[in-house]
């Protein structure tokens, strides 16, 4: 891809590769004299760094891990092979025969990486398009999908509660689909939940559970614990809960050690065995829901369950069990890949959204683009490389208005210049890099904000960024203008969202090994000076933060800290983990 990206470059360096073995091979220096090559390829993101020699001649060095990768793989190859990693097979395809070498220990990384040998090249007509993790896209090409979550909810409202699971890869468009129909649910006045799972929460028990209740009961960053408790007292003041399972008591006092706060004052201690007390806070937090259905139809949305906790899927394994004859549709959103930890219930429909077709494709392009309409043959290579992934569709059309290849003239585009070989690469993540690059400095907000999270507030990135505060707003801004972020609230206490994960990992991934550590260095003593309660409540961002900067005593204790609150709320997965990763 250097200097010039290649959508097929990966099958280029293959083809590359088998051509040199096979051209070494028939050198011959000295008689009887045979040469062997042995050869690694990696893909991945790199920093190109110009050098001089000292002859005078300018050169370039790849910088970053993946020059020590190939370097790796190519100690893995036999004399006269070649050997590829992860992401170079997945670009490859089925151009080549493979032999699977499993996982590797390589030096210098941590973790065993699978990798392959190539064998030969095979005929195109087995290769196959692969999937590429996506995000939110236009919603097109749905009529069916969307008619079958509303008359689920149709069939909700009556009292005949619905599960639908909804499974598809990332980008495919599960958010947009249930956006779309939490839309008409507010609408119409009904209750809408939304549960979001976190790929940085995984250990962190209950974790969208008490999101969506913090931001219900409205508690602020400047809120003490007693006015939580006292928000929290005032919520639960309007809802009775089932007196044989639980007091009003006993309930004020297991949401507020749920949320961290202080114990209620002239309430009784608990007394219960941590087992018991995850046990009735889970009846709690159902019977919440429960009575919210009773009063009108609720929708309850849990996105992204691969991601979810193990205390959550407790939760959602008991709960689901009481949407069967509650005003309740429960919509669970997961990737390929990931397994239901219960078994399927009568009231439950499972549905896994398609690529779309190439009408549908030019539908989207029509959209971003306004209802401008671009050059044929423009559309005609978007819509040839997208494979029918929303998302790629919507972020190569915006990748082909936004560079000089076209310009608006009335109601449609026209060419600059004679159509080229695009040089859009054929990846996301390689679309997304180039948006960032044109973005000059701000990209620096970017990677800063991915180091903080998919989701960051303005108060933390104000705190960890080096530049002026005007600086940093109106980078901001321009990231949002740009549509790779997207912002809740006002400054200063905005929060921000990356549109998709792909976008803060292709963010992340720009940067170097050395910036990142330094960057999660300063993240973590933030956290520590001017974020207390967040470090004591939440010690594993510390501690996750302290061990991507490769600062393990001082992770550790945040580790251990994390997996003894975990073992109080008998959260044992959750602790088993943190305490794992500290050990």
């Amino acid at each position: 891809g250097y200097p010039n990206a290649q959508e097929d470059a990966a099958e280029c360096a293959v083809r590359a590769s088998l051509d040199i073995i096979a051209e070494v091979g028939r050198l011959e220096p000295q008689p009887g004299l045979k040469l062997q090559v042995r050869i690694g390829i990696a893909t991945g993101q790199v920093v190109m760094d110009q050098t001089m020699s000292s002859g005078g001649i300018q050169g370039c060095v790849a910088v970053g891990e993946t020059p020590n990768l190939a370097a790796q793989l190519q100690r893995l190859a036999m004399p006269n092979s070649v050997v590829i990693a992860p992401a170079t097979r997945k670009l490859a395809g089925g151009d080549f025969e493979y032999l699977d070498f499993g996982k590797r220990r390589l030096k210098g990384f941590s973790e065993p990486m699978r990798a392959w040998q190539v064998l030969r090249e095979q005929p195109l007509g087995s290769r196959f398009a692969a999937a590429h993790p996506t995000g939110l896209t236009p919603m097109v090409g749905r009529t069916q999908e969307f008619g079958l979550l509303v008359a689920s909810w149709e069939q909700a409202s009556s009292g005949d509660g619905q599960i639908l699971l909804l499974m598809g890869e990332a980008g495919i468009g599960k958010s947009r689909l249930a956006q779309t129909l939490k839309d008409r649910v507010i609408q119409s006045g009904d209750t809408c939940i939304e549960a979001h799972c976190s790929p940085y929460h995984q250990n962190t028990a209950f974790y969208p559970l008490t999101e969506h209740l913090q931001r219900l009961l409205q508690f602020q960053k400047d809120d003490s614990g007693q006015v939580r408790l006292e928000k929290l007292q005032t919520a639960l003041s309007h809802y009775r809960f089932p007196q044989e399972h639980f007091s009003q008591t006993g309930t004020l006092a297991l949401l507020a050690a749920l949320f961290s706060l202080p114990h209620p004052d002239g309430y009784g201690a608990l007394n219960l065995s941590p087992q018991r007390q995850k046990q009735k806070t889970i009846d709690v937090l159902i019977a919440w829901l429960l009575e919210e259905a009773e009063r009108s139809c609720v929708y309850s949305v849990w996105e992204d369950l691969q991601w979810a906790d193990p205390s959550t899927l407790e939760f959602l394994s008991l709960f689901l069990e009481q949407v069967a004859t509650a005003q309740i549709l429960a919509l669970l959103t997961f990737r390929p890949g990931f397994k239901l930890p219960w078994g399927m219930h009568s009231s439950t429909i499972q549905l896994t959204l398609s690529r779309l077709g190439h009408p549908q494709a030019r539908e989207i392009v029509n959209k971003v683009s306004g209802g401008k309409v671009l050059p044929t043959e423009v559309v005609q290579q978007i819509v040839s490389k997208t494979d029918g992934v929303p998302l790629f569709v919507e972020e190569l059309t915006k990748m082909v208005l936004e560079s000089n290849l076209v310009q608006a003239v009335n109601n449609h585009y026209e060419l600059t210049r004679p159509l080229p070989l695009l040089a859009i690469p054929a990846t996301l993540q390689d679309s997304l890099m180039a948006r960032l690059d044109r973005l000059g400095s701000v990209r620096e907000i970017a990677q800063l904000g991915a180091t903080l999270g998919r989701e960051f507030s303005y108060e933390l990135i104000h705190a960890v960024s080096p530049l002026a505060e005007d600086n940093l707003q109106q980078g901001l801004v321009q990231l949002v203008e740009a549509e790779l972020l997207y912002q809740h609230g006002l400054l200063p206490q905005a929060r921000y969202t990356f549109k998709h994960a792909l976008i803060q990992d292709t963010a992340y991934a720009s940067l170097l090994k050395s910036k990142r550590q330094h960057v999660h260095q300063q993240v973590a003593q933030v956290l520590e000076q001017r974020f207390a309660e967040t470090a004591a409540t939440q010690p594993e961002l510390v501690a996750h933060h302290y061990t991507e900067a490769g600062l393990v005593a001082q992770a550790i204790p945040y580790w251990q800290k994390a997996g003894q609150i975990a073992s109080e709320c008998s959260a044992n997965v959750e602790a088993i983990r943190h305490l794992t990763k500290g050990l």
